[in-house]
């Protein structure tokens, strides 16, 4: 059992929260290795040529990625206070999420699984 009051053990766990800016979109309908193709041109990139990048890009995880990362810049200049030009992808990932089980029939009375794969996908941004 931890030791301390309640409320001493809530302020130590908050005193090392991660105060960079950042955006989380979850059960997105698209899987961790489609996303991730997106992800990996967009890392390390500053926030404009990220933008440029998504808008461009014909897959579909680029328009859910591009809405994340407009929210995130968002996030950094109202709650963070940091200055827009200065931002840069410093991490994007994408974590697996529940996959969704459906049935396909197939010839002769046999039914083939269908696995509609989600994931959460994070965006954190930082200044140089």
């Amino acid at each position: 059992m931890a030791k301390g009051h309640r409320s001493q053990i809530k302020r130590e766990r908050n005193a090392n929260k991660d105060t960079r800016p950042s955006a989380k979109l979850s059960y997105a309908r698209v899987s961790v290795q489609k996303a991730c193709f997106v992800l990996d041109a967009i890392r390390g990139k500053d926030v404009q040529t990220a933008l440029g990048i998504v808008a461009y890009n014909p897959r579909y995880a680029s328009t859910l990625i591009e809405k994340l990362l407009k929210s995130a810049i968002a996030n950094a200049e109202n709650n963070n206070g940091m200055d827009v030009s200065k931002l840069y992808v410093e991490e994007c990932y994408a974590n697996k999420g529940p996959t969704m089980k459906r049935i396909k029939p197939r010839a002769q009375g046999r039914a083939y699984r269908i696995e509609k794969r989600t994931s959460h996908i994070t965006i954190v941004l930082n200044e140089r």
